[in-house]
């Protein structure tokens, strides 16, 4: 083999291998584990909301990114169960990727078993490091209303199979691969709308 040829195939071997580790960034969602219905989709969405805003339905489970031009980034979600559900006019007041997980003081009461399962000691309290086992995902966007935290978050999950229903304490959980790209597009301050719904 000529040394030009052991360099295609050394640069080829080490260019596979950099993205196979890209891959292990975030774990790809098998299209198998989401309700068709629910799979992200450009779609006619009509709204007096301007682009680039966010509108949260969810009765219906899907989070819109307002495209313009009549057009939208549908999502599919989970969102709260009865007693979690929360509507209102919020902005984007910080993102992060692969963030820390802090279980509230509601939840470790709905769910004591937690302080055994795996919570650890973090800068922020007791909570779960960031990364594939966390239960809020890939990245999550934090909505304020003016100077004051709803508590309410756009987050991934680690489990996709529950997109489509009433899960969660509150907050909207979308598929990790979605909210990367949901992230990738929202900025700061980006306004989210958040529809009121009777759910149950």
């Amino acid at each position: 083999m000529s040394v030009l040829s052991r360099r295609v195939v050394i640069t080829g071997a080490s260019a596979t291998a950099m993205l196979g580790l890209a891959g292990c960034a975030s774990t790809p969602t098998r299209l198998t584990d989401v309700d068709p219905a629910y799979r992200r989709a450009v779609v006619q969405y009509a709204t007096r909301e301007p682009r680039g805003t966010i509108v949260v339905d969810p009765l219906h489970h899907y989070l819109y990114y307002v495209e313009g031009g009549g057009q939208a980034r549908r999502y599919g979600i989970a969102v709260g169960g009865e007693g979690f559900g929360w509507s209102g006019v919020a902005m984007v007041h910080s993102k992060q990727e692969w963030p820390d997980w802090y279980p509230t003081k509601e939840i470790l009461e709905r769910h004591p078993e937690l302080l055994t399962a795996g919570l650890k000691q973090l800068p922020g309290g007791q909570g779960v490091p960031g990364g594939p086992d966390s239960p809020i995902g890939a990245r999550a966007l934090y909505l304020w209303q003016g100077n004051k935290d709803t508590l309410y978050r756009i987050h991934g999950t680690n489990e996709p199979w529950k997109i489509g229903s009433n899960v969660s304490s509150g907050c909207i959980r979308m598929i990790n691969d979605d909210v990367i790209d949901l992230y990738d597009r929202v900025r700061i301050n980006t306004k989210v709308v958040v529809l009121a719904s009777n759910v149950s």
